[in-house]
């Protein structure tokens, strides 16, 4: 099924039109990733509307939607009113939880329709992925594994987690990243017990761990992996952390498949910490869905109800963090098959010293 047939299977009673305000959701329906406009969905017909920096690329490569530009005399709001008349709209779904309160209040006053709040209906798609999505998703991460094993290259002791980060930036680039799935995380030492710590200015030393967590978009399409690794050597208790992380994964790769809930998966890698007496360190959920955003619906988390389902993907990133010490995080993205999983994620997991 064409996503564009997806999305008019959501209208009926509940709504005879959709209108997709978000990124995702508009590259989704269009297959082509604008950085700006609003899409309008009805099964009369469909419109695209984007100013003048967009236009001229809108006009040549999006397909199904009857493309408009927007400015000062033709706003978005009188081209979505032109469309509900000309489509006979009367309900419009739409992404509340991709609007500001303000815009929603905007739209709910001025657009001559009433607004109905989709979000989950119009977002549950992306959940299962299609042929051509894991595609992409495999491309990112080929991106994403080349940019570790250059920047492993590059790290040595005396320069700073900002130096490095700028550095694995540039090797996510210079690979093919079209743009960063997120701000990567890049820290050293004791700052590595925090799972979402910032880039600074410390310098990295001999003894520490360094965690990178980072991923490349490709085509709109993320990746995301994380890989802690030691500079010059690590100690015993370091090398306990680290195996009990893995052995977490591998724990949890043993139940990972389609048919089985986000939270079995999560508590097969949450009992190995657990029986390591790691268990207070580990706060995060394992893993959380990504595509075209790197966190999306469902979780691998100890309220993961959902059943995983063919073609979804997950990260994989069970983590120990030891306050003021260090921590570790691994992190892989999976497919999930019927008879098992599919890892996206190449790059090695055993202990690198560098």
């Amino acid at each position: 099924m064409k996503n564009m047939d997806k999305f008019l299977s959501l209208l009926g009673a509940d709504a005879d039109g959709l209108l997709l305000t978000s990124r995702y959701s508009r590259h989704y329906g269009s297959e082509f990733d604008l950085a700006e406009g609003v899409a309008v969905i009805t099964d009369k017909g469909c419109r695209y509307f984007t100013d003048s920096r967009y236009i001229e690329s809108a006009r040549n490569n999006i397909m199904g939607f009857e493309v408009l530009e927007v400015n000062r005399q033709n706003p978005y709001v009188k081209r979505i009113n032109e469309a509900i008349a000309d489509f006979s709209v009367t309900k419009l779904g739409c992404e509340e939880d991709y609007l500001t309160a303000g815009e929603y209040r905007m739209y709910e006053q001025k657009l001559n329709a009433q607004l109905v709040p989709m979000n989950q209906a119009i977002h549950q798609f992306r959940a299962v992925k299609e042929p051509w999505e894991l595609a992409r998703m495999r491309q990112a991460q080929i991106i994403t594994d080349r940019a570790f094993g250059e920047v492993l290259k590059r790290i040595r002791v005396g320069m700073t987690e900002l130096e490095l980060q700028a550095e694995l930036i540039y090797c996510l680039y210079k690979n093919g990243a079209q743009r960063l799935s997120f701000d990567p995380i890049v820290v050293s030492g004791p700052n590595t017990s925090l799972p979402h710590g910032v880039a600074g200015d410390r310098v990295i030393r001999e003894g520490d761990f360094v965690t990178m967590d980072f991923g490349a978009v490709f085509q709109g399409y993320c990746s995301d992996m994380t890989r802690t690794v030691a500079v010059g050597f690590a100690t015993d208790e370091m090398e306990l952390v680290y195996n009990t992380v893995l052995q977490a994964q591998l724990a949890a790769f043993a139940v990972t498949k389609a048919g089985v809930t986000g939270r079995e998966i999560d508590a097969a890698a949450r009992q190995v910490i657990a029986d390591a007496g790691f268990g207070e360190y580990f706060g995060h959920g394992y893993g959380h869905s990504l595509g075209m955003e790197v966190h999306e619906s469902p979780n691998c988390n100890p309220t993961g109800n959902t059943v995983m389902e063919e073609n979804m993907v997950c990260s994989a990133e069970p983590g120990i963090y030891l306050p003021g010490k260090f921590g570790v995080r691994i992190e892989d993205a999976v497919i999930f098959r019927e008879d098992g999983f599919e890892n996206m994620t190449h790059s090695p997991k055993n202990l690198i010293i560098i």
